[in-house]
């Protein structure tokens, strides 16, 4: 049997990622700033890669300047970009500060962007790819983007799914991109494609499931057909229910948080990186918080990607300290 090229697909958005040195109200003229580059695919692809699995980023990006140190940057934290494809708009880009509390304030720019162009036709022209990986990472970001965008998500969630591969799938509700029944309708037709299903209590789960329990939350998420359910309450607790059993898995806690953003990624990233490579589901969540709580270490979504020799040294501590098994 041929191996596949890749382990892990990520279907999604990149974005150029501006990060303001204050408080966005407080942005007066001449507020210094840092480009970087970001959005839930890339965060997630960098965090597969860095966790040991051949990663591609099935994107599209745009015409401007920007998409030469973008694509490169990519690159540089081991995702595969060949297959990313081009359209005649700009990219997407948002405006962000952020405090070591968890406190963050978001300003996107979308609106006809590059990666809003995504359709089943992309879909289509990566299918050998889709067919052919292990695992598969999509969100409901991605799907809010614009209605190609919206078909495409299931599209290569089927072809994966059919293939035998893994899908994982975070529903990722943004209010300001796509009201609640439309994140509904797309949930309820991934749902039952999705391997894992990674999700936010109570964020995603008051909008999407009308709960803020996270074991309740859980459990309706598995009756739309995920098969196993992760839910992060906060930074110091996350929920695994894989149909046999619903149980909180010790996540280790920064001391010195700098910014949270991209963690969740980071978490769905490295956790689908070693489904694909053949850990079984504790060991691969256990990676899972180890990466994301090491993420928040630095500034912007893939400011701090933790190799995986220190994700498996930090999981391995908290293995020890819990006296859970690794």
């Amino acid at each position: 049997m041929t191996a596949p090229e890749y382990d892990v697909l990520v279907l999604g958005e990149v974005l150029v990622e501006i990060h303001a040195g204050t408080a966005l109200r407080e942005a007066a003229d001449g507020t210094a700033a840092r480009i970087s580059y970001s959005g839930d695919a890339l965060n997630a692809a960098a965090a597969a890669a860095a966790a040991g699995a051949r990663t591609a980023l099935l994107t599209v990006v745009g015409d401007d300047e920007l998409s030469v140190p973008l694509l490169s940057r990519a690159a540089d934290l081991g995702v595969d970009v060949a297959h990313v494809r081009r359209a005649p708009r700009p990219n997407g880009a948002y405006l962000l500060s952020a405090d070591p509390d968890g406190d963050r304030e978001f300003v996107y720019w979308r609106t006809r962007s590059a990666a809003s162009t995504l359709s089943p036709a992309h879909v289509e022209d990566w299918l050998p790819l889709l067919t052919g990986c292990r695992a598969l990472i999509t969100s409901g970001v991605t799907g809010a983007l614009s209605p190609t965008s919206r078909a495409a998500v299931p599209a290569a969630a089927r072809a994966v799914h059919a293939a035998g591969g893994l899908v994982t799938y975070d529903p990722n509700h943004r209010p300001r991109l796509t009201g609640r029944a439309e994140a509904r309708s797309l949930l309820a037709e991934v749902a039952p494609l999705t391997g894992l299903l990674k999700t936010s209590c109570p964020a995603d789960a008051l909008a999407l499931v009308d709960t803020a329990d996270p074991p309740t939350a859980a459990a309706r998420y598995r009756a739309l057909g995920a098969r196993t359910v992760a839910v992060t309450a906060g930074p110091d607790r996350l929920l695994l229910d894989d149909g046999t059993r619903a149980a909180y898995h010790p996540v280790p806690v920064d001391p010195a948080p700098v910014d949270t953003t991209g963690a969740g990624d980071c978490f769905t990233g490295t956790t689908t990186a070693r489904l694909a490579l053949g850990d079984p589901l504790a060991r691969a969540v256990a990676y899972g918080v180890a990466a994301a709580s090491l993420s928040v270490a630095g500034r912007g979504g893939t400011g701090r990607v933790p190799s995986f020799t220190e994700t498996a040294a930090l999981a391995a501590r908290v293995a020890q300290d819990t006296a859970q098994p690794l």
